[in-house]
């Protein structure tokens, strides 16, 4: 199979073989028409190329980038089955959550333990003050 250089070059060659006169209008029509297609035959080319190293680049890119979460998560994997008191406990990261609806402007908020000990916070979407009152809730169970 021939490249798109080499079929350029071919019918180059076919043209001259033609023998056509280039001091005619035809003759010079039929000549630019030749030599833009070898021209773009080789900007096709050299187009060609650049992908090709692109594709390389971005392979080489890709593979160190696999190798930096490899690492980076492999030790994020280890900092969470570490305890920090190192005294055997759970990790304090299965808080239960809670949902919060706001009264205001209807966003669901997650709240954990501790954010319902402090008896109230501000809404994150709309500034309303919410309050929680834990006593209504024990006295109901």
């Amino acid at each position: 199979m021939m490249t798109i250089a080499e079929k350029a070059a071919y019918i180059k060659g076919l043209a001259e073989g033609l023998s056509i006169d280039d001091s005619t209008k035809e003759g010079k029509v039929l000549a630019a028409i030749v030599d833009l297609l070898s021209d773009i035959a080789v900007d096709i080319e050299d187009t060609q190329d650049a992908c090709a190293e692109l594709a390389e680049q971005i392979n080489a890119v890709d593979e160190d980038l696999a190798e930096l979460e490899d690492f980076v998560y492999e030790e994020y994997e280890d900092e969470e089955d570490e305890c920090e008191c190192c005294c055997g406990c759970d990790d304090e990261d299965d808080d239960e959550l809670y949902e919060v609806e706001c009264p205001n402007c209807h966003d669901v908020i997650y709240i954990d333990d501790k954010m319902l000990e402090d008896e109230g916070m501000t809404c994150p979407n709309c500034g309303t003050n919410l309050e929680f009152d834990l006593e209504e809730d024990s006295e109901e169970e």
